[in-house]
């Protein structure tokens, strides 16, 4: 008996971006290259599974076209992806799992202060999501970070003492706290057990 296999058509070259527009369209493009290879998928098979026509993807595949939000969302339920899926710079299709033991570490230099980075560390983002521990009656001290960036703050474990601009906060398990953190801002545990706590931070929105 013999088998047909079906071998996806190779992608056309991406043109290179003129405008905000074709940045937009060549990374839809892109991701639309990669999710599609990666299902083993023709353009035909796609076509029948999104209910979008092969020419319109090939369209939007080769970036000579930018898709509409309603076209884009058949595209994503058909690949069964998030929409944000096709606006990433990076591999990512709306779900990703980050072993403990394979997040991104960093120790202060006596050890007493430990961040690790709940997210993924490869690519610049927005927001970033930590947990921190401070070890017994340790610090650590910051001179302050960019213009408008903001950390938010809540302890999951024993207590910890924030201080922002040498005006000191105590904080107990469940407590919070935000603040701009461009100014000058020190952790400290004045307990004899070690504190752990949750950090988002936030960085301003471009305007450009």
């Amino acid at each position: 008996m013999n088998f047909l296999q079906v071998i996806p058509e190779p992608p056309e070259p991406l043109p290179k971006p003129n405008t905000d527009d074709d940045v937009i369209s060549l990374c839809v493009a892109h991701n639309l290259q990669r999710l599609r290879s990666k299902r083993h998928l023709s353009l035909d098979a796609l076509a029948r599974v999104c209910g979008v026509s092969r020419a319109m993807l090939a369209q939007i595949e080769s970036g000579r076209s930018v898709p509409s939000i309603k076209v884009l969302c058949k595209i994503a339920k058909g690949l069964k992806v998030s929409v944000a899926a096709f606006l990433e710079d990076r591999a990512f299709e709306g779900v990703e799992v980050l072993p403990a033991q394979q997040s991104k570490r960093l120790v202060s230099a006596d050890g007493a202060f430990i961040s690790r980075a709940l997210f993924p560390y490869d690519t610049a983002r927005q927001s970033e999501f930590y947990e921190i521990r401070l070890r017994a009656l340790g610090e650590e001290v910051s001179k302050g970070h960019g213009p408008g960036i903001q950390e938010n703050l809540v302890v999951a474990q024993g207590v910890l003492e924030v201080s922002v601009n040498d005006e000191r906060y105590l904080l107990s398990t469940g407590d919070s706290i935000l603040f701009y953190a461009d100014q000058p801002h020190r952790y400290r545990n004045p307990a004899d057990s070690e504190a752990v706590a949750f950090l988002v931070i936030t960085y301003p929105e471009r305007l450009d």
